[in-house]
């Protein structure tokens, strides 16, 4: 027909054609001559994939070319027999061509390599190509493959080539793969196609090729490195916080992948240059630049200036751009710099500076990722810049509403702390008391108001200031906290807070608590394991109905007594009870601290006071340390206060009762005689006499009996007075003319300080005087 013909893998034709190897397929083209089609040209191709239309083309070209040279020098064939002029059956194909023939010729001559092996890997046929990788045809000609292979190496470079070799010819299936040729070091793609009686082989350098797939492949990395890069920072960034936080994620992150050395980020504050944080940097250099002017010529004030990054690759280059800082470079210990703006929402912030220890200049590609960097590096440093100033203010906030100092006492050595929580930059509710009482006591105070935030640290300084007013007011533990209860009550539906209230006796040694909803307070006594007081607290502050029920604790000389907020025993990844566990083995292992009569062993009340405090302060640390490492993210406020007790001496304590009558007051004055003289403290007699005598004779007048008299020497002297009335005396103003009513008035007049406190069995109106 004369036209080309594509037909895939036909097969056997009724069992008598020959068949194809599998997965092949023939295109046949028409060789034309000016006056007839004198034949057909048929290629093998393999897989069976109709050939693109330049194949084609080509292919139509070579037979155009062929056809009128094989008009003039035909095959010379024995027409009966089939038998070609050696006398050998008629193969077809390029197998049937002589070594002169004009297609041979253009196989040798194409620019690709190629060679044939027949059947027992004899090589038949080697082309201009294939001779730079076997080697030239004189001597490659007739011997095996193997004996190329080895005359080359090529098992050493490529060892697994000659089993590829076998299992292409024992499948009869073509197949292609890439290598690396030994002797050129480039690369080839090469076509094994089996034939009947042999195999052929195509080598196309693909060298060129595989740089471009590499260097594209290298691209490409490098821009998922990028990408990977910047998806790690923007993570690193979104957890950071503080602007510590931050300058430690973007020095993990940024200087390993450009081999950077250090980094420094400034932050401009009116017209002064501020370091906000830097890795990497002599700490007398970052000294020397801060508070620099935003006027002076420097890269910094350059790049706040035009809001472009600037990159210096030497100290030359920083000498030459900027005469003024030669020095710079050599005090920095840097010799190439990246100065990168800080822009957030169209300002200027700052500048981040990331520098080299050895000169480097930065690619086209790193300062655009740099510079794309700097982006996220100003929002992020810009949230943390408002983060520190906001938890600035929420510490001030914070320390404002606890105590400044926990008063000295003779009865109890405290130490406390409080920690925030380091999550969040909401205040907390937490708080903690130490009240001087009445008689020498003490009561010790800590609550905690459920959530954060300002709301809950001012509910707290109510609350706080509630108690110490009511504990003023001598209220016992419950009754307090009835009255506070009915506080946070008024304050709010969804309002609660918990609250342990505790006052030590030390003239009794004994102490007396009431909790509502608060964790029971740790108990430590000497020689003795560390146990967990109460039973179950009550409801919290606002959810609670009274009365509260209230717990009795006998405290030998030196014991302590710990209370603390949930914050320290209970966490996310630990319940209440293992916490409480926790702490009471920290107290057990950490808990000991010379006592009372270690303190006092050399002779100076003063040091042994100041040595006891330090080891509760360093008890404090401990059990801080152990509970909540200082890694450790918390998601809530912990305090913890510590009291030491010590119960007052048998002989700084009298107490009498007295008559009913009259003669009351002269028994009084004549106890308080001998007893001050006892105690070496004659000096204070005279007042003492008058002030007992005032109140014996209130009560004698107001109150009934039994009635009683008590002097506890302490830190200062007290005197009370008890009876069994419960009407609270009070000062009256009276004119010129009255005879009576300015007793109080004289005993306000004369002691040091005074009240009345209820008791059991009435009242107790009491007197302090300042020891001499």
């Amino acid at each position: 027909q004369g036209a080309p013909v594509w037909a895939p893998d036909p097969g056997a034709q009724g069992g008598t054609g020959p068949a194809l190897p599998t997965g092949s397929g023939l295109l046949s083209v028409p060789l034309i001559t000016a006056e007839k089609v004198t034949g057909v040209l048929t290629v093998l191709m393999a897989p069976a994939e109709r050939p693109a239309p330049q194949r084609q083309a080509a292919v139509e070209a070579l037979a155009a070319w062929a056809a009128p040279r094989l008009r003039e020098n035909p095959p010379d064939r024995d027409r009966d027999g089939g038998q070609d002029q050696d006398g050998g059956r008629d193969r077809g194909g390029i197998g049937t061509l002589p070594a002169d023939d004009q297609v041979s010729q253009a196989l040798r001559h194409m620019s690709d390599a190629f060679f044939a092996v027949d059947g027992d890997w004899r090589i038949t046929f080697v082309n201009g190509e294939a001779e730079r990788l076997l080697g030239a045809a004189r001597t490659t000609l007739g011997r095996t493959l193997w004996d190329a292979f080895a005359r080359l190496n090529v098992d050493d470079a490529e060892p697994d080539l000659r089993s590829r070799y076998r299992r292409a010819a024992e499948s009869g299936t073509p197949v292609g793969f890439d290598v690396r040729w030994p002797t050129n070091q480039r690369w080839y793609y090469m076509r094994l196609v089996p034939m009947p009686n042999g195999l052929t082989v195509y080598a196309a350098d693909i060298t060129a090729r595989r740089a471009r797939e590499a260097e594209r492949a290298a691209a490409e990395r490098a821009a998922a490195e990028r990408n990977a890069r910047i998806g790690e920072l923007t993570d690193a960034l979104a957890q950071a916080l503080t602007m510590r936080d931050v300058v430690n994620a973007i020095a993990d992150r940024v200087l390993p992948p450009f081999g950077a050395s250090g980094m420094v980020v400034q932050l401009i504050e009116g017209s002064v240059i501020r370091i906000a944080g830097a890795v990497g940097y002599p700490q007398p250099f970052l000294e020397s630049i801060d508070g620099a002017s935003i006027h002076d010529v420097s890269p910094v004030s350059e790049v706040y200036r035009t809001g472009a990054p600037a990159f210096v690759e030497s100290a030359e280059a920083y000498a030459a751009r900027y005469p003024g800082m030669g020095g710079r470079p050599a005090a920095a210990q840097k010799q190439a710099w990246a100065f990168l703006p800080l822009i957030v929402s169209g300002r200027n912030i700052g500048c981040t500076v990331v520098a080299f220890a050895e000169p480097r200049r930065l690619d086209a590609e790193e300062r655009a990722l740099l510079t794309a960097l700097s982006g996220l590096m100003g929002q992020a440093i810009e949230r943390a810049r408002l983060y520190d100033v906001e938890h600035t203010r929420a510490k001030e906030l914070q320390r404002g509403l606890l105590p400044r100092a926990l008063p000295s006492l003779p009865s109890v050595t405290t130490a406390a702390r409080y920690l925030p929580a380091s999550e969040g930059i909401d205040v907390g509710g937490d708080w903690y008391d130490v009240i001087p009482l009445s008689g020498a006591r003490v009561a010790l105070v800590i609550g905690d108001v459920m959530g954060h935030g300002l709301s809950e640290a001012a509910t707290m300084g109510r609350l706080r200031t509630a108690v110490n007013t009511l504990a003023e007011l001598e209220f016992p533990p419950a009754e307090l906290l009835t009255r506070l209860n009915d506080l946070v009550s008024d304050l709010g539906d969804n309002l609660y807070a918990t609250c342990l209230y505790a006052v030590y006796d030390p003239a009794s040694a004994t102490c007396v608590f009431a909790s509502a909803g608060h964790p029971p307070p740790a108990v430590v006594r000497p020689g003795h394991p560390v146990r967990f007081a109460g039973g179950a607290p009550d409801p919290p502050l606002g959810a609670a109905r009274p009365p509260f029920e209230t717990t009795e604790l006998t405290l030998e000389e030196g014991s302590l007594l710990v209370l603390y907020t949930d914050g320290l025993v209970e966490s996310a990844a630990r319940d209440i009870d293992r916490g409480m566990r926790h702490l009471a083995s920290a107290l057990s292992s950490a808990a000991r601290a010379p006592g009372p009569e270690d303190a006092w062993r050399d002779g100076d009340p003063r040091d042994g006071d100041r040595g006891e405090h330090a080891s509760l302060e360093r008890l404090c640390d401990e059990v801080l340390a152990e509970l909540l490492p200082e890694k450790q993210l918390t998601a809530d406020d912990a305090a913890l206060l510590i009291a030491r007790t010590h119960a007052l001496a048998s002989d700084h304590i009298a107490a009498w009762p007295l008559s009913e009558g009259p003669i009351a007051a002269g028994e009084a004055r004549d106890h308080v005689r001998d007893q001050l003289t006892r105690w070496q403290l004659a000096a204070l007699t005279p007042i003492a006499e008058l002030l007992v005598s005032e109140l014996v004779a209130n009560a004698i007048r107001h109150g009934r009996g039994p009635i009683g008299l008590r002097l506890l020497r302490s830190e200062e002297l007290i005197c009370e007075v008890t009876d069994g009335s419960l009407t609270t005396p009070r000062i009256r103003h009276a004119s010129e003319t009255d005879e009576g009513g300015r007793g109080l008035q004289l005993v306000s007049a004369l002691s040091q300080r005074w009240g009345t406190r209820y008791t059991s069995t009435g009242k107790c109106i009491w007197t302090a005087q300042t020891l001499p």
